[in-house]
């Protein structure tokens, strides 16, 4: 069951951060139609990019994200141990609030203006954007192959143990019923991921004390 569930887990993240990156190339290319002359296809490529990015692309990196922090916790790859790890997991968190405070409320600004007849291109700031978000995952699926240079220097002697399976089970599910929530609200909310990851690393904080230590923190 490990190992399925395992399997399961590498499969979804795997999956969500290809659809991640092609959702990418697809506001790219949605940007360079907006930067046209044409006010209606610049309004209506516009449209399409906001809602590719609030339906699909967040759900998506929602996923590919938290797949991978589950998976990094709860494997013996842990988060801070080795650099191309410790290399993802920054690249993602950076992807994660540009994306939310930068990149998504420029796309929406940027929508409203094309339907309300503003002659002015797509922002080049966000086709940079959009470049460098696929950069950025391209980038992040040459360290998952390659696994580039050594341990981080506080990597520690003890190799930490994998998780239970509701972890790796979690990884698969947690992502999958926050889409269908997501779908319902309106808007991606990874609010079983959270919950999950947040869970995962309590249980991992507790595992690792001491046995006196564990007995005092469960009282």
């Amino acid at each position: 069951m490990l190992k399925s569930w395992r399997h399961a887990a590498v499969w979804l993240h795997i999956i969500t951060s290809v659809g991640w990156m092609a959702e990418a190339l697809t506001l790219f290319v949605l940007m360079l139609i907006g930067s046209g002359g044409d006010p209606g296809r610049r309004a209506s490529a516009m449209s399409m990019a906001h809602a590719i990015d609030l339906h699909l692309l967040a759900p998506l990196a929602n996923a590919s994200a938290f797949t991978g922090f589950l998976l990094a916790a709860a494997t013996p790859w842990g988060f801070f141990r080795h650099w191309w790890v410790f290399g993802k997991f920054t690249i993602t968190v950076v992807q994660f609030n540009v994306a939310i405070i930068v990149l998504s409320p420029a796309l929406a600004d940027a929508e409203q203006a094309a339907l309300a007849g503003d002659p002015s291109p797509a922002p080049w700031g966000l086709v940079a954007g959009t470049v460098l978000m696929v950069s950025a995952i391209a980038f992040q699926a040459w360290l998952s192959v390659a696994k580039p240079w050594k341990r981080t220097p506080w990597a520690g002697a003890a190799k930490p143990q994998t998780g239970p399976v509701w972890v790796f089970a979690a990884a698969v599910c947690a992502p999958l019923a926050d889409a269908g929530i997501g779908l319902v609200l309106g808007f991606p909310i990874p609010l079983l991921s959270v919950i999950a990851l947040v869970t995962r690393l309590v249980s991992r904080r507790r595992s690792g004390l001491p046995a006196r230590s564990r007995a005092v923190v469960g009282g």
